[in-house]
């Protein structure tokens, strides 16, 4: 049997389509061929929050795997929309891996060794938000574009003009340590920044593997070989973040950070709502013990309706959210 693998065609969700689709092969004793889907978030530009945000880049590998056209999808989960897909489920979300944001700076510079005024790169309304609350001097700007074309952006980073007429026009960028990871990147790096300065979006470094409901219930080689690439204990966390994020009615680009993890036993959830400005950040935390998919939900929920009773919701509709 030879499964078709949906997958966006940047470099990114290729190499990550292809970890994902060589352990489904290994453990089902499976063939695969890759499906390269182009999305809209490939086709329009501008920045996300307003050309859709949420599903941009995920529409179309659910709608070929509604057509048959590919067996299983894969998605950077972070960018995947909270609401249930008629007919299909994630089947699997392999284990989790750096959460982080990245940043990567000329000169080996680090956030706080940034000068004032220095112009930092990043697409994300999140990452924009807590650079101007972590360091306000900064000149955050938004950018688009592959993780080499962003790299390129910045002085003396790659050596390569990745973008006419952009080329080393930025002191640094802010991008997924996981990202970076995956194409081999990591050289660039100059700071992994800590939870405690720049929550992660919810689901950032972990991947969906989604499917047709029937299929996962198939009883065939490909279901048994999802249901073992599956980590519990990174869906749990995962649950809880989108489940705050459902909660917050919030996309995938709204400012907002959420990370879960098991720590002792016990189900943390830490959660940061943003002005995009960085001005105002709502920080809460809540946990449970022993927790199972209906609590890390429970959670999710409870944690977002302590943000909103807070002000959550004023500061993402200042966001267009």
């Amino acid at each position: 049997m030879t499964i078709r693998v949906g997958t966006r065609a940047s470099a990114l969700a290729v190499t990550q389509t292809t970890t994902v689709a060589e352990a489904l092969a290994a453990g089902g004793a499976l063939e695969y061929e890759l499906v390269r889907i182009k999305t809209e978030g490939d086709v329009l530009k501008g920045p996300l929050a307003q050309i859709g945000g949420t599903g941009v880049f995920t529409a179309a590998l659910r709608e070929a795997l509604l057509d048959d056209r590919c067996d299983v999808a894969v998605h950077s989960l972070k960018d995947l929309p909270t609401g249930v897909a008629e007919g299909l489920q994630i089947a699997a979300i392999p284990v989790r891996v750096d959460v982080r944001d990245a940043l990567c700076a000329r000169d080996g510079l680090t956030l706080a060794e940034l000068p004032a005024g220095a112009r930092v790169g990043t697409g994300s309304p999140r990452r924009a938000a807590q650079l101007r609350a972590a360091r306000p001097d900064l000149d955050v700007v938004d950018i688009r574009g592959n993780v080499d074309t962003r790299l390129g952006r910045v002085k003396g980073l790659t050596g390569e003009a990745m973008v006419e007429g952009k080329h080393a026009d930025l002191d640094a960028v802010v991008l997924a340590a996981a990202g970076l990871a995956r194409l081999g990147r990591t050289q660039h790096v100059t700071e992994l920044l800590d939870p405690s300065v720049m929550l992660p979006a919810p689901g950032q470094g972990a991947l969906a593997v989604e499917c047709r409901v029937a299929d996962a219930a198939a009883g065939t080689a490909l279901a048994g070989a999802l249901a073992d690439y599956d980590d519990a204990e990174s869906r749990l966390a995962v649950t809880a973040e989108r489940s705050l994020l459902a909660r917050l009615e919030a996309g995938c680009s709204a400012p907002v950070g959420a990370l879960a993890r098991v720590e002792a036993g016990t189900l943390v959830l830490r959660a940061v709502v943003c002005s995009p400005d960085g001005s105002r950040l709502l920080h809460g935390e809540q946990q449970v013990q022993a927790a199972g998919a209906e609590e890390a939900v429970a959670l999710g929920a409870r944690l977002a309706e302590e943000l909103l009773a807070q002000g959550a919701g004023d500061l993402m509709s200042q966001a267009g959210h």
